[in-house]
């Protein structure tokens, strides 16, 4: 496939959503007011890795990404608690927000509503397939990322149009299945294989993986996720 190349060209306003930039080069660009979100290492600008700079200053505004990066039990159980907290606090803003706020989107991205579908997709799959095991079909109305296929295999119903309320539930109901199974794994479980079922399902690419890989899925997923939509309620709340 040969290289992308762009000269002298006006990318002004454009967007690039799920695309792999790895060993990208901008050379004489202008870039101002640009926002970037998603995995980003060794990002070298004018001569200075910044990376660095960037993740330290995440775990200074954000502590439980560190405990999120912990092997003990109790810091992992303690991440969840505190992510947990302040999705709560966050749902309670959203339900004091003008009706219907909830499936309102920003710039495209998914509602809060979708972001919250999308967190139970991320606990069916990453935690109870990969963590414990599961063989079970996911949640009808969990909302998955493009690109995975055979929703009908997974159990997924692309039509689904739960409301708040039902999706609250299940979250509910994960918080407290996850809660359980943090009080009582050891490091030495965390640190084994997952139990990934065989054949055919999400994520395709977990086997080898350890358990504890698997549940900093989960756990990052709810920390960046909850971000996102923080940012997209202060867009429709003004």
């Amino acid at each position: 496939m040969p290289v992308a190349r762009f000269e002298n060209d006006d990318l002004t306003d454009a967007e690039f959503r799920e695309v792999d930039l790895t060993r990208a080069r901008f050379v004489g660009v202008v870039m101002q007011d640009v926002v970037v979100d998603g995995l980003v290492t060794n990002l070298v600008v004018n001569g200075v890795e910044v990376g660095s700079y960037v993740e330290a200053e995440l775990d200074r505004r954000h502590p439980v990404r560190l405990l999120i990066r912990s092997d003990d039990p109790a810091d992992l159980r303690a991440a969840h608690l505190e992510l947990w907290d302040t999705w709560a606090a966050t749902v309670s803003r959203l339900r004091a927000m003008p009706a219907g706020s909830e499936r309102r989107q920003v710039a495209g991205e998914w509602s809060a509503l979708e972001t919250l579908r999308h967190l139970v997709f991320v606990h069916d799959s990453w935690f109870r397939r990969c963590c414990l095991g599961s063989p079970a079909t996911f949640t009808p109305f969990g909302l998955a990322i493009d690109g995975v296929p055979d929703d009908d295999a997974l159990g997924l119903d692309p039509s689904a149009e739960p409301d708040l309320d039902e999706v609250l539930a299940v979250r509910t109901e994960q918080a407290d299945e996850l809660e359980r199974w943090l009080a009582d794994v050891t490091p030495d479980e965390l640190s084994s294989t997952a139990p990934v079922p065989d054949g055919p399902g999400w994520p395709p690419y977990a086997r080898g993986k350890t358990v504890v890989e698997c549940l900093r899925v989960v756990l990052k997923e709810e920390w960046a996720h909850h971000g996102f939509c923080v940012r997209d309620l202060a867009a429709l709340d003004v």
